[in-house]
């Protein structure tokens, strides 16, 4: 089978899916996760008469924003996972509320499926949640220095605008963990910003009222899952949250109240470390896509690529590589 093409055996649990192409309105593409609108008409027990996001998670991977070539075969049910996790976990702490209703693939209408995407291409890939308006801020909470907030503090001494004490070493643990909030790029990178850059950016959405909510409830979040996550052999060095303002069919917000949206602390959107090996002072092993990075990495200096796409073709050792790395993470969540 040509990995870059949905299988259509609907009994594969284990499909290998580049993408998908499913029946239902609002078809989008992100870098990993294909998006559709679904009817509430297909699950009204659940929906509430309010149609629903349906998120389907890929074997793509991207880095430098560069989607690969090559996918990494059950990555997409992986993610789902841990996600799930997560988010249900956000919710029973009550920390805050997220968008997720379901991960139940049989909510997807057979009339959504295709010749491509079969039943076997959403098992375990598939998110049901809530419709919301996106606020267009990355909500972005590092424990650890590492990343461009190293390259920031080396340039600055600071991390978008936050102070930090003077000698930090590489992947070194911060004083206390710190709000810096990003833009949301359409392409290209995102970009580190200040928290009143961040207000003028939600002016239309609350200003600093809503900026003010989404630190203080970002950084509860990674610091008691990043107790949990170190209470089981991984440190949570930094991740990235999306916050979203619930609407209904029509696009009209249905309350003020943000809630957590997307994927929550995966290894594509976190920095996650074996505890046992951490030492600062130089990159740390991980749980996390820098291994494909620093791949890369490798071909970059080798005047192989130029971080621009189309990506390179992955080998097989960086796609087992990875895989691996996202299942030993998915294994010592208990997720």
């Amino acid at each position: 089978m040509d990995a870059h093409t949905a299988a259509s055996s609907s009994s594969d649990s284990a499909l290998t899916t580049f993408e998908t192409s499913l029946n239902l309105p609002d078809p989008r593409k992100g870098k990993v996760r294909d998006i559709y609108r679904l009817p509430a008409q297909h699950a009204p027990q659940l929906l509430d008469g309010v149609d629903a996001l349906v998120m389907i998670a890929s074997d793509r991977i991207s880095a430098f924003d560069v989607v690969m070539p090559t996918p990494i075969p059950g990555k997409g049910r992986l993610l789902t996972s841990i996600a799930e996790f997560w988010l249900r976990w956000i919710e029973q702490e009550r920390i805050c509320k997220t968008h997720l209703i379901s991960t139940d693939h049989h909510l997807i209408p057979d009339s959504a499926l295709t010749p491509t995407t079969q039943r076997g291409n959403l098992e375990g890939r598939t998110t049901i949640g809530r419709l919301c308006k996106v606020i267009p801020v990355e909500c972005v909470v590092r424990g650890y220095l590492e990343g461009s907030g190293l390259k920031d503090y080396q340039r600055t001494g600071s991390v978008c605008g936050v102070d930090l004490p003077t000698g930090l070493e590489q992947c070194d643990q911060l004083p206390e963990p710190i709000f810096t909030p990003a833009t949301k790029a359409e392409s290209g990178h995102d970009e580190n910003i200040g928290f009143e850059q961040a207000v003028e950016h939600v002016r239309d959405l609350g200003g600093a009222e809503l900026m003010n909510t989404l630190r203080d409830q970002s950084l509860e979040i990674y610091t008691r899952a990043s107790q949990y996550a170190r209470s089981r052999g991984i440190i949570l060095a930094d991740t990235k949250f999306e916050f979203g303002l619930p609407i209904d069919s029509q696009g009209e917000v249905t309350s003020n109240d943000p809630i957590l949206i997307d994927e929550a602390l995966t290894p594509d959107s976190s920095r996650f470390w074996p505890a046992a090996s951490y030492e600062p002072g130089h990159a740390q092993a991980s749980f996390d896509k820098q291994f494909v990075r620093e791949y890369l990495e490798s071909l970059v200096q080798a005047g192989e690529w130029d971080k621009t796409p189309p990506g390179p073709e992955l080998p097989d050792e960086v796609i087992q590589g990875t895989l691996d790395r996202y299942q030993q993470a998915c294994t010592m969540l208990g997720s």
